[in-house]
């Protein structure tokens, strides 16, 4: 029995939003995973963001299929990726300087 692959549709909002991400900064990997969209669709939306055409695959007549919510909650889930990625580079830098510090100490030996 074959099945029909459905594609999933995103409002433009979702998509301006992915683009921004990746224009802030974020990798497009990590937006990718971040927002559980394919990275070559991200791909795709910068570079129709680039030569303003980018646009929403839902019409006017239609619900849309990323509620306000959900948008918000990408946002979030972006927000916390980017947040957990600086402490990381915190603790990496803090745990450096204390082994700098240590080595320098008088009475320490190696």
């Amino acid at each position: 029995m074959a099945y029909k692959q459905v594609r999933a549709q995103y409002t433009r909002e979702f998509k301006q939003e992915a683009v921004r991400q990746v224009h802030s900064g974020q990798s497009m990997a990590a937006v990718a995973k971040v927002l559980g969209i394919p990275k070559a669709s991200l791909g795709n939306w910068v570079r129709l963001e680039g030569r303003g055409q980018l646009g929403g695959c839902v019409g006017d007549d239609k619900e849309p299929r990323v509620t306000a919510e959900q948008m918000e909650i990408s946002r979030l889930r972006a927000e916390n990726a980017r947040l957990r990625m600086e402490c990381e580079i915190t603790k990496k830098a803090a745990a450096y300087f204390a082994q700098d510090t240590l080595r320098g100490t008088p009475g320490l030996s190696k």
